[in-house]
């Protein structure tokens, strides 16, 4: 259905990201306006008075809220579904944000184990050092994550789909698991993108994205987002955190990343169906052992993918005949394909998770995740598939 835009008209997704939000200046700019300000002027003592304590609307510094970042923010909501968007200066400046601003000492933290490495260190080392109990799941069975929420909790924070395996988990059903453990949930929703999921939708309290990935979608800027329609969330925890601690998004990266999500929805669809065909692709070579892709049958969640993403996402992971050597010489072949840590970029990129975003994890943990040294993780782009498949396939004959 047509969502609300910002002069209270019904417009579709296309439309808001191309015009939600949009509040020209006295110039009637077509382009959204990029207001690099820092501080702001009052008429008068009085009506800053007014200003700081909420009696009256107006910006108070660019710490606190700038009119280009507000564009973006009201834009991104639009998309997601959510009233309440906070923009912050990165992608783990939203995950750390969004678990810090409401967790304190004695509070109870359950979390997946299937997570991005920095996500991971998070909950499970810098957390417990502020005195936050960290439980861990490994699994996507329910009944795993029934037994970790069967006592108090105050928090539950997942990725689906999983970086780097894509592993899928049931939004509604932990939802439900964590509410009666009175718990929030917080859902990484990067690899999915608001294109294909929405967590709000199926249960989730809180929203998170890396806006570095598929949003900005051409390796420009940083930016993260935190999402929600929880205003006591909001009000209680969120918007103070941020106001006093500053990671502020930057009005340039804002205006970067409002520009991209114009053609966010077509970008993520075209790379979706680039991936579709290069993992089809790969399931025929006899030097791949191994593909995982959410668009497959073949998926160890496929069922629940089915109803929960309208989309595969645009990340294919897969396993070579050999060992990290052999897959350090495939990468290093790679003549369009780019080595590198990022993702949801316009250029094809792979990279090796056991040497680098999932290092600092033991051995254990990793092969715990089915994360294996001759695994390679490819964010697939905007180029022709052709051209990607052909530069795969010279790779794998090195």
């Amino acid at each position: 259905m047509p969502k609300d835009s910002a002069d209270g008209r019904k417009y579709r997704p296309q439309t808001n990201l191309v015009r939600g939000g949009l509040d020209r200046s006295h110039f009637d700019e077509l382009s959204e306006a990029m207001y690099l300000s820092s501080s702001y002027a009052y008429e008068s003592a009085e009506q800053a008075q007014r200003a700081f304590k909420g009696e009256e609307d107006h910006y108070l510094y660019s710490r606190y809220g700038n009119p280009t970042v507000t564009l973006f923010e009201e834009r991104l909501g639009q998309m997601e579904g959510a009233r309440i968007c906070q923009s912050t200066a990165s992608g783990m400046g939203a995950m750390f944000g969004s678990l810090a601003c409401m967790l304190k000492a004695g509070d109870r933290l359950v979390a997946s184990k299937a997570l991005f490495g920095s996500c991971d260190y998070v909950c499970t080392v810098l957390l417990p050092r502020y005195g936050v109990e960290t439980v861990t799941v490994a699994s996507s069975d329910l009944d795993e994550w029934e037994r970790a929420l069967s006592e108090p909790t105050n928090a539950v924070f997942l990725e689906s789909p999983s970086n780097p395996m894509t592993q899928v988990l049931d939004i509604p059903g932990i939802a439900d698991l964590a509410h009666k453990a009175g718990a929030r949930l917080i859902v990484d929703n990067v690899f999915a993108t608001p294109v294909f999921q929405k967590p709000l939708e199926f249960g989730a309290d809180i929203v998170m994205y890396s806006t570095t990935k598929h949003i900005d979608g051409q390796g420009r800027t940083l930016g993260g987002a935190i999402l929600t329609n929880d205003e006591d969330y909001y009000e209680d925890y969120l918007r103070m955190y941020i106001r006093h601690t500053g990671p502020t998004l930057s009005p340039f990266n804002a205006w970067v990343l409002t520009k991209s999500l114009e053609t966010l929805d077509m970008r993520v669809r075209q790379q979706a169906a680039n991936a579709t065909r290069i993992a089809d692709w790969l399931l025929d070579q006899k030097r791949i052992t191994k593909v995982i892709f959410p668009g497959h049958d073949s998926h160890p969640q496929a069922d629940l993918i089915r109803k929960q993403m309208s989309g595969p996402g645009t990340m294919v992971v897969f396993e070579l005949d050999g060992d990290q050597a052999r897959t350090f010489k495939f990468m290093n072949a790679l003549q369009v394909i780019d080595i590198s840590n990022n993702l949801g970029d316009a250029k094809s990129m792979v990279t090796h998770p056991t040497t680098t975003t999932h290092q600092r994890m033991s051995e254990e943990e990793r092969a715990t995740l089915g994360i294996h040294e001759n695994m390679v993780r490819l964010s697939v782009g905007l180029e022709d598939p052709l051209d990607l498949i052909e530069d795969i396939e010279q790779a794998l004959s090195a």
